[in-house]
């Protein structure tokens, strides 16, 4: 899966340990999906998981990890796969704008990207089948990149693994049903109730659309205007959520929990985030009862690598190198609809 500011990779395994202590989970609905590593996980487990995120990459990755199924789509996948992987590169958009413009990737990467991109919008092809391909050509620029995780920038120098050329694997794809939508977190929680509901909001001024707007455009395909050094889809502006702001994230947590129709939550929250972890279980214990385990969490690299000028003269102090990461289960004894 692609690197991600956020990921809870390290932190599967006790959030799948809280959620295997819960009786008489099946469905579970996970509300802000990002990579859909948790939900993907929990598809693993045999559960009947619907994920959701509001950005076009993230849905997309949620297509493949958890709602398509390996025993229809393996095979078709790998023919697909296979084909796009042979395409030679044709610059296009994409070089331009990521490769020249900007160095994210090797423009003969870039150029290989455009072809096959191109290609894939010329098949028409079924959601699953398309998300495959999309995921494919995601994940393949992501290892060969050059930044440190995240598209607010790209470094100075290029990255060695930029030198290597660009290959498609297919996703790890998991048997068994699931589905996935991209919506607004509270029109999800509304339109979908589920024994266990999971929630990773975002928490502080990072917009994951800012963050991954390459992966957003790359998946989109609709080559938007651009600006800054970065190279942002003009709409990075414009879609801004209120999980991002200091004056706005209660009320949005708030609402999104006067929705939700789950006997469970699982909710993953930082103690860098706005919202201060009182105020929040206290929030939370509005609905039932609460526990909380806190779990340490090595945090981003930029907040080692920022002290640090475009010229690379030392400028600041690194701050902390782990934060808190909360974990909340709430019993709500709400019996969802089916």
């Amino acid at each position: 899966m692609i690197k991600y500011l956020g990921s809870k990779r390290v932190l599967i395994p006790h959030i799948l340990g809280e959620v295997e202590r819960l009786q008489g989970v099946r469905t579970v609905l996970d509300v802000f999906s990002g990579t859909s590593r948790v939900a993907h996980a929990l598809k693993s487990r045999g559960l009947r998981v619907h994920a959701n995120d509001h950005n076009t990459y993230a849905a997309t990755l949620a297509t493949v990890y958890v709602q398509a199924d390996r025993r229809r789509w393996l095979g078709p996948a790998q023919r697909l796969v296979a084909e796009l992987d042979a395409i030679p590169g044709v610059p296009g958009w994409f070089t331009e704008t990521f490769c020249e413009r900007a160095r994210y990737l090797q423009p003969a990467n870039g150029a290989r990207v455009d072809a096959i991109r191109e290609r894939i919008r010329a098949l028409g092809l079924e959601p699953e089948l398309e998300a495959v391909a999309l995921v494919s050509l995601m994940e393949a620029a992501d290892r060969v990149d050059s930044t440190v995780g995240v598209q607010m920038a790209y470094l100075k120098r290029w990255a060695p693994r930029s030198f290597q050329p660009l290959r498609l694997r297919v996703p790890d794809l998991l048997d068994g049903e699931g589905s996935a939508s991209c919506l607004e977190a509270r029109e999800a929680a509304a339109r979908f109730p589920a024994d266990l509901a999971y929630l990773d909001p975002p928490y502080n001024q990072h917009s994951y659309l800012g963050n991954y707007h390459v992966w957003e455009s790359l998946v989109r395909w609709d080559k938007p205007d651009v600006y800054g050094v970065a190279m942002k889809r003009v709409d990075v502006r414009e879609r801004s959520s209120p999980f991002n702001r200091r004056g706005r994230i209660e009320d949005a947590v708030r609402s999104l929990l006067d929705v939700l129709r789950a006997r469970y939550l699982v909710v993953s929250f930082s103690d860098e985030g706005y919202l201060s972890v009182e105020t929040l279980r206290a929030m939370l214990a509005e609905r039932g009862s609460v526990r909380v385990a806190e779990l340490p969490h090595r945090r981003y690299i930029g907040s080692r690598i920022g002290i640090y000028n475009p010229q690379g003269e030392k400028v600041g102090v690194p701050g902390r190198s782990t934060n808190r990461e909360h974990l909340f289960i709430v019993e709500t004894g709400m019996v969802p609809a089916a």
